[in-house]
């Protein structure tokens, strides 16, 4: 009859590390998330083996006898080799010690029991033994196996000493409830956890801002990443994980109006991206974002009603701080995720305006080759609970859609290049680099753009030297 760990322990590596573990008198385990993930029957190809004895040097033997290089990182007292496709790390069994200042525990050899009540939660806690007489059991002092069955995150101990002793776990709580969850099966952190994550959130400013981002972005990367962010809300870690999204909170009411309540609406868009994006992190960022410049430009306009006119401006100013804020990179993906936050306004407009070409055409040439993100983006930001309004808006934005296709096939505006440049217009005008140059080169760019003339050099060149005539410019040649 099959077993729970049928195609989980079957992989040749453990029964190598079985047999070199016992070569050398020490007793191996594998242990956390792919013990977890066997009984969840996911996929898993990162091994963890626990040893009680020192890991390093039953990953060096390990090693030898597999040919496999293995790095070796002696301030954690890990070790990490590959083989045929998996990764496995091993570490010495060990209890720890906090200081209430830092994160960073005291570390001492321990028993596995000591190892497994220092994990975070009882899912991740439950090991496999891979000694000869009992290989593939299961070790599971703290009923983890029962936690996975009712869909319960808890702690092996007290969840306040847990989340004080490393308030990063408090994260991890909300990551593997949004992970682990599915539309049958729902993962929730019990009460007396998420009491004492409350308590402790404060602790959240011991964290450096590099965790924290991990975090978020593994959050982000779930199925249903809105799970993870509700919870970061009820367990009150939002002020300090991302207190612009915190800032969304709440409906205000003048004159009897009130306004959407845009920490659910951005949640759902968020939703709505990961559903169809197929996991690319920076759009969930830009999805995560895109409304994030609300509460600075939310004004009451009596007759009107609520306006946020311009909060995709402020917004795309916010990303570069709070990316800044998080340590995390400036580079390319920053200005992706500020370059959809600033525009995502923009094919919505479209839809509620005469589809000009001209308009289409600014708006290929402003988001490029994001322009597909970028439309994922605004269909998802289609939330009203008004089907006939729904239905509208989705029919016209098909229009667009169309109207783009047609306008990228005739002037290839997407990958716009000037057929201008600056040195052309040196050589022929023989003049230096000045300001000259940039104003000619973009009367140029915006003809092509407002259909004036045709993307080609015939016509770019005539409409430029005319422009140069009138301010005071002609050719040397």
């Amino acid at each position: 009859m099959a077993t729970i760990t049928e195609g989980y322990l079957d992989h040749k590596i453990f029964g190598i590390v079985s047999e070199t573990a016992a070569e050398l008198g020490v007793r191996a385990f594998v242990i956390g998330g792919y013990v977890r993930d066997c009984f969840l029957g996911r996929a898993n190809d990162d091994i963890d083996i626990v040893v009680e004895g020192r890991g390093i040097e039953l990953a060096e033997a390990v090693g030898a006898k597999v040919r496999s290089k293995v790095s070796v990182f002696r301030n954690f007292g890990t070790a990490m080799l590959r083989y045929q496709g998996i990764e496995v790390e091993f570490v010495g069994a060990r209890k720890e010690s906090y200081h209430r200042e830092s994160r960073n525990p005291i570390v001492e050899d321990g028993s596995l029991e000591e190892d497994q009540l220092r994990r975070d939660f009882t899912i991740n806690a439950m090991a496999f033994s891979l000694q000869k007489e009992d290989f593939g059991a299961l070790v599971d002092p703290f009923g983890g196996i029962r936690d996975l069955a009712a869909g319960i995150i808890r702690t092996p101990c007290d969840p306040e000493v847990t989340f004080s002793d490393d308030p990063l776990r408090m994260l991890r709580a909300v990551r593997f409830a949004a992970k682990l969850s599915t539309p049958e099966h729902t993962f929730d952190i019990v009460p007396e956890a998420m009491a004492a994550m409350r308590r402790m959130a404060p602790r959240m400013e011991i964290l450096s801002k590099e965790r924290i981002a991990e975090e978020l972005n593994k959050t982000l990367l779930c199925d249903t990443p809105s799970r993870g962010f509700r919870l970061m809300d009820e367990g009150g870690l939002l002020p300090y994980v991302l207190p612009e999204l915190q800032a969304l909170k709440g409906v205000e009411t003048m004159d009897g109006k009130g306004h959407k309540e845009n920490f659910s609406h951005t949640l759902q868009v968020l939703d709505n991206v990961a559903a169809v994006d197929g996991g690319k992190l920076w759009l969930r960022w830009a999805a995560l974002l895109h409304d994030i410049g609300k509460p600075r430009s939310k004004r009451f306009v009596p007759g009107q009603g609520w306006t946020f006119h311009g909060h995709n401006v402020i917004g795309a100013k916010m990303v570069p701080g709070i990316f800044k804020s998080l340590k995390m990179t400036q580079g390319d993906e920053m200005k992706y995720v500020q370059k959809l936050v600033d525009l995502h306004l923009r094919p919505i407009a479209l839809v509620d305006e005469e589809v000009t070409d001209s308009a289409v055409r600014r708006l290929l040439f402003d988001a490029g080759n994001d322009i597909d993100d970028l439309m994922t983006l605004c269909n998802a930001d289609i939330t009203s609970k008004n089907p006939v309004k729904v239905a509208r808006i989705r029919a016209n934005f098909e229009l667009v859609k169309r109207k783009m296709a047609e306008v990228e096939q005739k002037d290839e505006i997407r990958n716009f290049k000037n057929p201008i440049d600056g040195a052309y217009v040196m050589d022929l005008f023989g003049i230096p680099p000045c300001q000259e140059i940039g104003i000619l080169k973009e009367a140029v760019k915006n003809a092509i753009l407002d259909g004036e003339i045709g993307n080609n050099f015939a016509e770019a060149d005539a409409l430029m030297r005319r422009k140069a005539a009138e301010i005071g410019l002609h050719p040397v040649k």
